[in-house]
Formats: structure tokens, sequence, C-alpha cells
């Protein structure tokens, strides 16, 4: 099948007008102009998605789907007591309620053209979510504890559930990996065996150095997440000592940068000493703009992250934190924030976070091989934005009106392995109307706890 729009933005090189692209079994087999690829593949059927862009699917590379049925839950607070707000809340819910936010969330991501996602999870509901929509991505089995005692127990139950994760999703689409909470949650013995655990080169994740408090309480000890967030982890957490080092210089001591595959997620707290740590250890970054600003968590320093070498790439962090998983908005507002705050020294230009949602994502989860950016023998994960509203014509230059003026409703088809898994507001796999009803009751159920 040969996909043809205005403008086909494969992100790895200039957009081209009147562009199409020719898709064959899960492939991408050519890319250039109508008339060009019509001469390849002269007897293909043609789908003309008329004033619109192709690009790469989005690649999110920090987010949990099964928090999704609490978007908008709690508002209005900083990450601590945002945080300790949402696990109570938690505790509501039953393993059908994770299963059905995780599809509802796998839902939303579909149809705001995300292909693949990086998703942390303890109950394994995103996993299920993401291999039934025909997602791809990395799942990471959440571990946790600051007990010692407990860290052999926590490691054992982690390690079972990631073998019974591979044996059961789709293996093409879906890798398995493990995700140490973050430093002030964790015990050093379980980053330990974490490390010992991936040297295999199964994928870590952690959150690292997100927030104001968790650099306060790392190193000095005080903060609000030593009170009740802290409580919500372990109820018998010992008492923690301060550290005198920033979280970055704190984690690097007990070995989980020495795993081939790391990714920390935020990094809003970083000093230059911590910046160059993560890049000497090629140490991936997920950015996620949104949620760092609406939690008051701080701004990433991403010129500097960049002038390091550090791999990166931008993460919805899912809709309990900024309340939808749209990655246009993550790049619009990315963007903003950045050219607000360091724009003396970097204004960054709307290509630029085109390529941080797309070709760096990919890059930074190690799948630039296969996915990223619309190259023939690359996997055919293709999104089709309609440009034709009236807020965003004419349109001069595409990536800025993907960047500056699109947003997740205006996704008119999203394709995963060749395989049109949205389109014109149907799921393939997924039953929307039955998730929203879901959705409805997991609402009433929460808001009843608040009352």
């Amino acid at each position: 099948m040969i996909l043809t729009a205005r403008y086909v933005l494969p992100v790895s090189r200039p957009h081209i007008e009147h562009g199409a692209v020719c898709v064959k079994g899960d492939e991408i087999v050519a890319v250039g102009t109508l008339a060009e690829v019509i001469e390849q593949y002269p007897h293909e059927e043609i789908k003309d998605f008329g004033l619109a862009a192709l690009c790469p699917g989005f690649i999110d590379t920090h987010t949990h789907l099964e928090y999704t049925a609490m978007r908008g839950l709690v508002e209005d607070e900083p990450y601590a007591q945002w945080k300790h707000q949402v696990m109570l809340r938690e505790k509501l819910f039953t393993p059908q309620d994770w299963e059905d936010s995780a599809r509802l969330g796998a839902l939303e991501a579909i149809s705001s053209g995300i292909t693949t996602i990086a998703d942390i999870t303890e109950t394994g509901a995103s996993g299920i979510a993401a291999d039934e929509a025909g997602l791809r991505g990395i799942i990471y089995r959440e571990v946790e504890t600051m007990e010692k005692k407990n860290v052999e127990a926590v490691m054992e139950k982690a390690k079972q559930d990631i073998e019974e994760w591979r044996d059961s999703c789709d293996s093409d689409r879906l890798s398995i990996g493990i995700a140490p909470h973050s430093a002030y949650s964790c015990h050093p013995e379980l980053f330990k065996k974490v490390s010992e655990y991936a040297m295999d080169g199964t994928p870590v994740a952690m959150h690292l150095a997100g927030s104001f408090e968790e650099y306060q309480f790392v190193k000095y000890g005080s903060s609000q997440l030593g009170t009740e967030v802290r409580k919500e982890y372990d109820l018998d957490a010992p008492l923690w000592l301060p550290t005198g080092v920033s979280p970055v210089r704190y984690v690097l001591q007990w070995g989980i940068f020495d795993v081939p595959h790391v990714m920390a997620i935020h990094c809003t707290q970083v000093d230059d000493d911590d910046i160059q740590i993560l890049a000497d250890y090629d140490v991936a970054v997920s950015h996620c703009p949104r949620c760092n600003a609406k939690l008051g968590m701080g701004i990433a320093p991403l010129q500097k992250f960049m002038s390091a070498g550090i791999r990166l790439g931008l993460g919805t962090d899912s809709p309990a934190a900024s309340n939808a998983m749209d990655v246009f908005e993550e790049m619009r507002i990315g963007m903003l924030i950045q050219r607000a705050a360091y724009g003396k020294e970097r204004f960054y230009t709307a290509s630029r976070f085109l390529k941080l949602a797309t070709y760096d994502a990919a890059s930074a989860l190690g799948m630039l091989d296969y996915t990223g950016s619309l190259d023939t023998g690359k996997k055919a994960d293709i999104i089709a934005v309609d440009l034709s509203k009236s807020a965003q014509v004419p349109t001069h230059r595409p990536a800025s009106a993907m960047v500056h003026t699109a947003h997740q409703n205006n996704v008119l088809m999203t394709m995963i392995a060749g395989e049109t898994v949205y389109e014109n507001g149907q799921w393939s796999h997924l039953d929307g109307e039955r998730l929203k009803a879901r959705a409805e009751e997991m609402r009433l159920k929460l808001r009843e706890s608040m009352n």
C-alpha cells in the first residue's frame, strides 16, 4: 500500500512535499515524492490523506498506562503531596481496575499517534494492555523496598513476573525490563541486585533527580518525602541518614549505571557533575516537560544534556500526572519552556522537538535500527496528522504546524508494523465504548474515596 499526503516528514531528512510512503508487510519499502514511489510500485493501492502530514509514530519514553483512570484526580498539588494522594487512592483498585485503566491508556496512546511506549508497572496491567493494543515498546517491572531484609523476596517475585511477561507477550513488539523506583524508595542492596540481574542486557529505568523534594531528602535527609510518601512505600522504613550527595551520585555508588541499558527519568535536579556522570555511563534521559512543570518539579537542562552527548526522548508520564498522553503538547510546551529559560544559549526549533519525540526517542530506547524515522527497511510505524483545520492553514512549514498547532485529536491514522490500529475514531483491537464506561465506574469509586 502507498500512503500519501501533502507532506511526508521522515525526520531523518528534510520533509517531502506531495510525498508518499510504500508499505509492504510490516516494513517501509519506499519513501519519496508520490510520483517516485508510484514509479517504483505502480500496482500498489494508494491511500491519500490530503492536507495532512505523514511522520514516524511518536515514542513515549516514560509513562504509566495503568494510572490513566486517575486523570485529574489530584490537582493543584506539588510533587510530594500529589504523589502521596495518588498512592492513597491506588489502594482502591482491583486487578481488573488496573487492567482496564491500562487499556484506557493504550486507547488514548494509539489515537494520539503514539506507537511505542516505555512503561513502568508493578501490576503488569500495562503489559497486558500494550500487547492487546498492538503497541511497540518496553514494559519495565517496577521494584521497591527500603528494608534490606525484603530485597531477596522482592527480586525473586520480580524475576518470576518478568519471565511470565516475556512468555505471554509478543516478543517482536514488546520487551520486558526492570525498574527500581527511585533513590528514596529503594534500599542500596536492591540497586545492587538489579544491577547484577540486568548485566545480561535487560533494560533498566528509574525515576531520578526529578524533584527538589527528592534532592533535599537524599542529600540532607529532610523533606516531605521523608514523612508521608516514604511511609506509603514501606511502613517500616528505616531512618534515612543524609548522604551529602545528589541523587545521581548516590545511585552511582550502587552499580546501577554499570548495566548496558539504563533510562533515567526527569533529571531536573542535576548539576554539571551529575550530567557528566550520566554521559560517562551512557545513561539515556526521558524528559517529561508537562509533568515537570505541572507538579513544580523543575526544568531539565536539555542543552547541557545534548552538549554532553546524552541520548534524550520525551515522555508523558501518564494522564495521572500530565492529564493527557499528548506528545504534541509535550513538544510544544517543552520547546517553549526551554526557549523561555535558556533561549539566550539555545533557541530550539520545532523540528528539533519533533526529532526528540521520534528519532531521538528511538535512540534513547535502543530502537533506532527499526523505528523512529520514515526510512526504507524500518518497521512501518506511521501516523497521519490532519493539517486542514482552520487554525492550521496555511501551512508554510509542516514541522512547525505539527508542534505549534496540532494536538492529539488531529491524528487521523496510526499504523504499527504495517497494521492500522486506529483510524478515524475507530480502534482495531480495543473496545473504546466499553473502556469509557469502565472509566466512569472507576471515577465514581475514586471520587467517593475523597469525600
